[in-house]
């Protein structure tokens, strides 16, 4: 079956549905990361990340700092992973979408072609090709950071240390700003799935992610205790 022929299967609903996953994925991820009148986890952490650069620059021994970041590689390098033990599954299953046949009959109607199935399962493949580009840069900042962090003279007075030490602070908050957006992707990396139940599933998985990230985000008990702080 020709693409055109398999693309004319989705009905309205599912091109809004599918729509609003992709609107919900951009407009999310743009109010957490833009400053406004109620600044989220993200940006709270931003702040302590410079602050902690600062108090950083003023230590002479820096083995805990050097720890934390190696740290914060290590859960980078895990997701990563993560994310592309997932797509390698997913893949394989557009691949070989002979598992799909049986699952299609319990789900969806059964003249419907595994080839609806796969374009499906690709979205989801999408998001979560988009998290391991994610992390892998992350993980990469994060290494910028680590060597910016070793050029910061063990001197506070040096003219060199606040600069550098706020150089290292940047890259940090870069990559911890690509870490949440491939935490982001991963997310509605699963919201998509549920496409394989439908339009409706698609929009309501959809609204579940947003809801989930938006309360951690804006409404939870580790955004109060960091307000607190500043």
């Amino acid at each position: 079956m020709e693409t055109l022929d398999i693309l004319a299967l989705f009905g309205r609903a599912d091109w809004t549905a599918l729509g609003l996953l992709l609107v919900c994925f951009a407009a999310i991820g743009f109010w957490i990361e833009t400053p406004h009148g109620r600044p989220s986890v993200t940006q709270l952490m931003s702040e302590y990340r410079r602050e902690w650069m600062r108090q950083m620059a003023a230590k002479s021994n820096r083995i805990m700092d050097a720890q934390i970041l190696v740290n914060l590689r290590q859960g980078t390098s895990f997701f990563a992973s993560t994310s592309l033990l997932a797509l390698g599954a997913l893949l394989a299953l557009v691949g070989n979408p002979t598992p799909l046949e049986g699952l299609a009959e319990g789900l969806i109607r059964v003249d419907a072609p595994v080839q609806l199935w796969q374009l499906k399962l690709l979205v989801s493949a999408g998001f979560l090709t988009h998290a391991f580009l994610k992390f892998v840069w992350a993980h990469r900042v994060f290494g910028y950071c680590s060597v910016v962090m070793a050029a910061v003279p063990e001197d506070p007075a040096d003219p060199r240390a606040a600069p550098r030490a706020a150089q290292a602070g940047e890259l940090n908050i870069r990559a911890a700003l690509n870490f949440n957006r491939g935490l982001r992707s991963m997310y509605f990396a699963l919201a998509a799935l549920a496409w394989l139940l439908g339009p409706i599933a698609l929009g309501a998985a959809t609204i579940l992610v947003v809801w989930v990230l938006w309360s951690r985000e804006f409404f939870s008990n580790p955004r109060d205790i960091l307000k607190r702080g500043m």
